[in-house]
């Protein structure tokens, strides 16, 4: 049996046709160093590539979580801190004013209560990136707002805000909240950094009440009453600190395993789907090799117009 001559050629174009397709890959896998580009390419590796591609996704919103989480809970340390140095200043007021003091000295220590109950104020209406701290989620207004006499006293501090505090996602299934609610007074929920009813803690009322003890001579009342709610306020401050550090410790810990994970799983992708480049060179220079050699004998016996048979003989 004779083969036609025209097969010969189809042969050609259809060899030559794949060998220029292995190069092209071959050669955009050196330029990219990447093994898998297209899904042909390795549909199963593709696959679990972008499975991993999807939970690096994940955990880099974690770990956006974390890191505005952990802004805002450095804000509110810093509000807090303030807010314990002005509750151990009055605690000290409080001590100072026993029955030796004159009327002069228990009203400069009114004055000064007077600005502590503003810096309070001020301290409690902190924001971070425009967002109110301490207002619960009611974080567009100003959570703390006063009400003031003629002489410029503080006489009520009224809570705006609600006991709700706003959390994110760290990890998977699992949030945190950084802030803490200006007051709680329901007996659950978190703890409010100025009242709480389960601690005992009204921190601008217990200074009001200070102060207009101290205006008006009434040492025996800040001695039976006073120095006591103070030190609640104190006690419930310091827990609000204790809780604030121990969250930004927890949050270190979900960076440290999300950085982790993120590694990992970008090095299984890289192992997945980078090329191995001292081999995929040794294979491009092969197949341009064969692709060459496959030109030249194939011009070779198309212009010695052989027939198939011819050539075999």
């Amino acid at each position: 049996m004779r083969v036609a001559f025209d097969s010969f050629p189809d042969s050609l174009v259809g060899q030559l046709a794949l060998l220029s397709a292995q190069q092209t890959q071959l050669q955009n896998q050196v330029a990219t160093g990447k093994r898998i580009t297209q899904l042909e390419d390795d549909p199963a590796a593709m696959r679990r590539v972008l499975d991993w591609q999807a939970q690096n996704c994940r955990l880099a919103q974690y770990r956006q979580n974390i890191s505005s989480l952990q802004e805002r809970a450095t804000s509110s340390y810093n509000a807090i801190a303030g807010l314990k140095k002005l509750s151990d200043r009055a605690g000290e007021i409080a001590t100072l004013a026993d029955g030796t003091r004159s009327p002069q000295e228990l009203s400069a220590y009114a004055s000064e209560v007077n600005q502590l109950i503003q810096q309070g104020v001020q301290l409690m209406n902190s924001q971070d990136q425009g967002d109110y701290l301490f207002g619960g989620t009611q974080t567009a207004q100003a959570p703390f707002v006063t009400t003031s006499d003629a002489a410029g006293d503080v006489t009520a501090v009224a809570y705006e805000g609600n006991d709700a505090v706003p959390s994110a996602e760290v990890a998977s299934g699992f949030t945190l909240s950084v802030q803490a609610p200006g007051a709680n007074t329901t007996g659950n929920g978190p703890a409010g950094v100025i009242t709480d009813s389960r601690s005992g803690a009204d921190f601008f009322n217990h200074l009001i009440a200070l102060r207009n003890h101290l205006q008006a001579g009434d040492t025996e009342a800040i001695a039976a009453s006073d120095r006591g709610a103070l030190a609640k306020d104190e006690d419930n401050i310091t827990t609000q600190m204790a809780a604030n550090g121990l969250v930004q410790s927890q949050l270190n810990d979900a960076d440290a395993v999300a950085s982790t994970q993120a590694s990992a799983i970008n090095q299984m992708v890289s192992q997945e789907s980078d090329v191995d480049m001292a081999q995929t060179l040794t294979r491009l220079a092969t197949t341009q090799t064969a692709y060459q050699a496959a030109l030249q004998s194939g011009a070779s016996l198309l212009n010695r117009n052989l027939s198939l048979m011819d050539y075999i003989h």
